[in-house]
């Protein structure tokens, strides 16, 4: 672990600058992706949370980069509980899904259907809108491959769009829209 990246990761803060200037330093310096996923994905660094603010902006670039990875990424997915976790691990989901959507194989049967059940299980818990916005719009992806998506996705949808803020039901209605055309 390059403990001097670690300490600009503790000491960064959820302001775009800060988290662009340490995603750029890993663009330049791809060694430290081993040491920023490393924190991301390990739940009880108390730092994860910010190492997956900075994640979310390297994948947004290089999703690709994930690879070597996946497997460690879909098994911690279920174990996040900050909101700040959740919801930068909720748009790579976003992120993975499209890309597989794609390319076709990006992630395995079993990564797919980790991401899925990660995906419903922030939709139906108490994550914020952001969060349950990413995850929606995953499962538009993930439900090209798994039949059973889209059915069980627009119940659950629907029966919580009138509990919602203004933006969630939008997002529902964009990804009802979506999985109709289907």
């Amino acid at each position: 672990m390059d403990m001097h990246f670690y300490q600009r990761i503790a000491r960064s803060t959820a302001h775009r600058p800060i988290r662009d200037q340490l995603s750029g330093l890993v663009f330049d310096n791809p060694h430290l992706l081993d040491d920023l996923i490393a924190v991301a994905l390990d739940p009880s660094d108390q730092h994860h949370h910010k190492a997956c603010w900075i994640l979310e902006l390297v994948m947004e670039r290089h999703i690709g980069w994930l690879t070597p990875f996946l497997d460690q990424f879909c098994d911690v997915l279920p174990q996040l509980k900050r909101d700040g976790a959740v919801r930068s691990m909720s748009k790579i989901c976003l992120f993975a899904a499209a890309h597989h959507t794609k390319t076709m194989d990006f992630l395995s049967e079993n990564q797919l259907k980790k991401i899925t059940e990660a995906c419903f299980d922030w939709l139906i818990s108490d994550a914020k809108v952001a969060a349950k916005a990413y995850a929606m719009r995953a499962l538009v992806h993930t439900g090209r491959w798994q039949n059973w998506v889209y059915p069980e996705l627009k119940v659950v949808l629907e029966m919580g769009y009138s509990e919602h803020s203004a933006a969630y039901q939008a997002a529902c209605k964009e990804v009802l829209r979506k999985i109709a055309k289907k």
